[in-house]
């Protein structure tokens, strides 16, 4: 566990899934670093561990923490952060939006979130960090089940993450554990398919 703290504190974890995001992307004929993202978050049930720190979530009834989450349109992780389930959406884009921009070296131009996004100071804080800010909503209430544009991906890399137990709920007495625990999880799920379009960028 020592070891991770460290690793962890170095950046190791997210300079690991920047490099094979890049090998990927290009794999597919993309550019490296990507121009759009989406933004979505997630609740995360409490535990013992991460009971004091803990937030209510009014929308989804349960306490937790609420991890905010940028993936490309392929999927993978680009950044994300977490804070107490009881606050907005809102409240930490800011400070995303620019680390996702110093981690793509400033590609980000669109990014699509839902409806918890929306005011004026979140399209500002985007505008701010040279990002186009677009809302994927509902044009009206349905109750079968269907994939929205754009934000179905991000909910398919949510579904690959509650795969792992360790990120089924937040067991983390510290936040930045349980941040760094999704950069280890989604270097897990890239790196078998980073020889694959190795291979393949090698042999064409």
């Amino acid at each position: 566990m020592l070891q991770f703290r460290r690793w962890t504190d170095a950046g190791c974890f997210e300079a690991m899934v920047s490099e094979m995001r890049s090998i990927i992307r290009v794999g597919v004929g993309h550019k490296g670093q990507p121009s759009a993202v989406i933004l979505e978050g997630r609740t995360l049930q409490s535990s013992c561990e991460s009971g004091p720190r803990a937030g209510y979530n009014s929308y989804k009834l349960r306490r937790g923490s609420k991890v905010h989450v940028v993936v490309d349109t392929l999927g993978q992780l680009v950044g994300l952060t977490v804070m107490q389930a009881s606050e907005y959406e809102r409240v930490g884009q800011k400070d995303l939006c620019k680390a996702v921009q110093q981690v793509t070296s400033e590609t980000m131009k669109i990014a699509w979130t839902d409806q918890g996004y929306t005011g004026d100071k979140t399209r500002k804080a985007a505008k701010a960090a040279g990002i186009d800010h677009q809302i994927v909503k509902l044009s009206e209430a349905k109750k079968e089940f269907f994939l929205l544009p754009r934000r179905w991906v991000v909910e398919r890399s949510f579904g690959r993450l509650s795969r792992f137990r360790r990120l089924s709920r937040d067991f983390e007495r510290m936040p930045h554990v349980l941040s760094g625990l999704h950069f280890v999880v989604f270097c897990i799920l890239i790196l078998p398919k980073v020889p694959f379009w190795m291979a393949l960028k090698a042999n064409s």
